[in-house]
């Protein structure tokens, strides 16, 4: 059809222009300057992003907007990642955007796209070099930091998904300019130790500037030599480093690493027990197709009878035979499925919480009575000790109706010779409630 003489509605119009746009546009980098930014009761931010010549509408909604590193305001300089929509009621085209990267944010980009076209001049990226990871792993290190949300959200799928598999953190920096060095110190701590199957470094997602030690060149290089395979579940999957380039496998996610590298034990048990009927039914139609075949071969050859017989019998021995060894089969699939039950049911975190939860009581219970016993013996230390103190003393000498002597000098100078005074001096005597200014009186010769 002529599409020059094909009449468009208003709608179909709009739609072919939407078509066009998102698979021209699916994902792409404008930078600008905000202005007209509003936001309306529904919490999402509409502004227009323009430069000296053009401009162009864009929204970022609610939910996106806790990725900005800083509140966007007018006349902000940004970078706006996201994809080309329409909206066919009014006709109008703008940017969705997903992340918004401030001034400067530029330069970094432009490091990035230098850096990554340099590796991959050396062949850093070749797939051919990328190591395969094994289907079933039985350890997984992940290089991150402790503190974050991404570990905990992939130790919960892996628990779910995989039970069997162990995890072991290797807890780094993941953001900062001593991330990238430590990133690569434990990378080559562990495949020195050469204890896990698949290595994962593994963070949130985050601004272009709390990702950059991703960017890193020698990290990129520590992740080649790896003889261990290294995968990359760095930030939302809208969001690419070096590292995703130069790792063996480039995960969305942290929960999509998870979900990637760790079978479904539950979807495994699923196929085995189909795999073991579809196995029992292909078994017993050979069974019926061969009997068919010798009962149709017996009948062409009646009179050889009792050959047929002898073969007739040795089938259906071996039938037997087969049909018992095919049930030893499947009794001792039931068992490894048993024992793996068993396994997963020992390794469940309620029974170890439990356990640890009544010693942890029983420790704070024998705490308590030792700090008790302690406290007894410190109070009789402390009475024993008042008690001598008291004994010895001055003021129990002064309660007694004694006095001390001082002279009136800077030191306080106590008096214990009479020759330490003379006549007309002022002296001061202490006794047990207070003090008495006195004058000693010049000798009276005889």
């Amino acid at each position: 059809m002529d599409k020059s003489s094909h009449i468009y509605t208003v709608s179909e119009l709009n739609r072919h222009i939407r078509s066009l746009l998102e698979g021209r546009f699916p994902f792409i980098s404008v930078s600008g300057e905000v202005s007209d930014l509003r936001k309306p009761y529904s919490g999402h931010l509409y502004f227009t992003l323009k430069d000296g010549q053009a401009q162009v509408k864009g929204v970022l909604f609610k939910l996106q907007q806790r990725y900005l590193a800083e509140p966007l305001q007018n006349g902000k300089q940004v970078i706006c990642r996201g994809r080309i929509s329409v909206y066919e009621a009014r006709g109008d085209y703008q940017l969705i955007i997903d992340t918004v990267d401030f001034h400067g944010a530029g330069n970094l980009q432009a490091a990035f796209e230098q850096l990554k076209k340099k590796l991959a001049t050396e062949g850093l990226f070749d797939e051919k070099t990328k190591k395969a990871l094994p289907e079933f792993p039985s350890h997984i290190t992940l290089i991150t930091s402790p503190d974050g949300a991404a570990v905990h959200d992939f130790i919960k799928i892996a628990r779910r998904r995989y039970p069997l598999t162990s995890i072991t953190i290797a807890p780094v920096a993941v953001q900062g300019q001593q991330a990238a060095g430590e990133m690569i110190e434990a990378i080559r701590t562990v495949n020195n130790l050469e204890l896990t199957d698949i290595v994962v470094l593994c963070r949130g997602g985050g601004s272009i500037e709390d990702l950059w030690c991703f960017n890193d060149e020698q990290l990129a290089r520590a992740i080649r030599q790896s003889t261990i395979p290294v995968v990359s579940a760095v930030g939302h999957e809208i969001d690419f480093t070096i590292a995703d380039f130069a790792a063996d496998l480039r995960a969305p996610t942290p929960s999509g690493a998870a979900e990637m590298l760790l079978p479904d034990v539950k979807e495994l048990q699923k196929n085995i027990t189909t795999f073991e009927n579809a196995l029992f039914r292909a078994l017993q139609r050979t069974i019926r197709e061969s009997e068919h075949r010798f009962r149709y071969d017996r009948q062409r050859l009646s009179h050889m009878a009792h050959p047929v017989d002898t073969l007739l019998l040795k089938v259906s021995h071996l039938s037997m035979t087969l049909e018992n060894n095919f049930a030893a089969v499947i009794e001792g699939k039931k068992q490894v499925l048993q024992e793996k039950k068993s396994r997963i049911e020992r390794h469940n975190p309620t029974a170890v919480l439990s356990a640890h939860t009544q010693k942890l009581a029983l420790l704070e219970q024998r705490m308590t009575h030792a700090i008790s016993m302690l406290l007894q013996t410190k109070e009789l230390q402390y009475k024993t000790s008042v008690g001598i103190l008291d004994a010895v003393s001055p003021l129990a000498t002064l309660a007694r109706g004694y006095a001390i002597a001082r002279k009136k000098d800077q030191k306080k100078t106590i008096i214990t010779d009479a020759g330490q005074v003379v006549g007309g001096e002022k002296i001061e005597l202490q006794v047990q409630h207070g003090h008495i200014l006195c004058r000693v009186e010049p000798k009276i010769e005889n």
